[in-house]
């Protein structure tokens, strides 16, 4: 990371602020947050001292830094090495890339192995020199082992409330987001657990039928992990779990934005059927994502990249995505959202649900978490916390 400046302008560009778009604007930083936001005219009107980085954006877009809340590991690095210096290269490939925040995803292990993957991951937090490490995502232990995916039979179990308080204190209070199933029996106990510690709770890796989904409702259920990835699918005489995140406004998603995992046109389903807020963008990126050389290994095994997707070497079963969050940007605007809502989905709407509330949005006191790049998708500039990483 370079050295911290007093202060940063971005001028002569379009300002997605998380809300709205505001056409040849510019942005001040100062003291790691974001100082103003003003039109092209007054910044010409105005007067800069010598200690403000003023930078021409030369009319590319001026983003909050994306948020990925969801991602196993990037760049041959990941949280599979049960390693803090992992995690901590990851924070630093990923603001390169345009990611300023993230939430590192935990696989399930077995019991022993996951507590101390887990208090090491969260060891890192507050050493990053990238993006920042906001807290853990467990996707799982507590999942259906009838919608794996690719995860190991043998680490999946049902709820175990003395298991979760360690996982917990092994955390250090790090656990931000969890991934559940909300059929399982003693869910309830699980949730308010969750609640009281302010954890996120997403129904995915999941069997539900829709009267599962609605009484996870009811608790606090709210989120929902890789949307039609991992899931009881919709039927016309039981919605279960995929109608019930489409028919509920009060569910949010995520969603796969690689054009393999969900068709494009689905995205324009969900358009039309979810509020935009409710619509998260997510890598859920493994470890050998952007990775220059082989072998690949994700989740302790051997996996192939073909069509944008890594899939299991042994079985040819898919393992997971290879997408970037620009990348996956990118796939929306094609597919049909407006720029605007798309830079959403990957700042702001993200931000909110996990309760950032200092980050994911270009407005006064805010985080000075910024991205830009131009109108072919390329980095050009990345800010956290003030700080010049490209």
């Amino acid at each position: 990371m370079n050295a911290s400046v007093d202060s940063v302008c971005f001028y002569n560009g379009t300002v997605f602020n998380g809300y709205a778009a505001l056409e040849r604007c510019a942005v001040l930083t100062e003291d790691g947050l974001v100082s103003d936001v003003f039109s092209q005219k007054r910044f010409e009107q105005r007067k800069f001292g010598d200690s403000v980085n003023l930078i021409d954006v030369k009319g590319a877009c001026i983003a909050p830094g994306f948020i990925d809340t969801h991602i196993h590991g990037y760049g041959g690095y990941g949280t599979e090495d049960a390693k803090a210096d992992s995690i901590l290269e990851m924070s630093k490939l990923l603001a390169k890339n345009g990611v300023t925040a993230f939430n590192p995803t935990l696989y399930p292990d077995k019991p022993e192995e996951m507590l101390k993957t887990v208090k090491e991951v969260s060891s890192a937090i507050g050493r990053e020199k990238g993006a920042r490490i906001m807290g853990l995502h467990l996707e799982g232990p507590f999942i259906s082992p009838s919608r794996l995916g690719v995860q190991k039979p043998e680490t999946v179990q049902p709820v175990n409330i003395e298991l979760m308080e360690q996982l917990w204190e092994a955390s250090s209070g790090h656990i931000v987001n969890m991934t559940v199933a909300p059929e399982l029996k003693h869910m309830r106990e699980l949730v308010l657990f969750c609640t009281k510690k302010g954890i996120v709770l997403q129904a995915g890796h999941t069997n539900a039928e829709y009267g599962n989904m609605l009484e996870g409702i009811q608790i606090g259920i709210l989120h929902s992990t890789h949307l039609f990835n991992a899931m009881r699918r919709l039927d016309h005489r039981n919605p279960n779990a995929v109608g019930a995140i489409l028919i509920h406004p009060e569910m949010s998603c995520e969603i796969i934005a690689d054009g393999f995992h969900v068709h494009p046109d689905l995205y324009k389903l969900l358009l039309r059927n979810k509020s935009i807020d409710k619509i998260v963008l997510i890598s859920d990126g493994l470890k050998p994502t952007e990775q220059k050389e082989e072998p690949f290994c994700a989740n302790n095994e051997e996996v192939v990249f073909k069509n944008g997707v890594f899939y299991r070497k042994s079985d040819d079963v898919i393992a997971g995505s290879g997408l970037t969050m620009i990348r996956g940007i990118k796939n929306l605007v094609e597919a049909g959202f407006s720029m605007e809502d798309a830079v959403r989905t990957a700042s702001s709407n993200p931000a909110q649900i996990m309760r950032y509330y200092n980050q994911g949005a270009i407005i006064p006191g805010r985080f000075a978490d910024i991205t830009v790049f131009d109108k072919d998708f390329n980095i050009k500039h990345v800010l956290v916390g003030g700080k010049i990483i490209v």
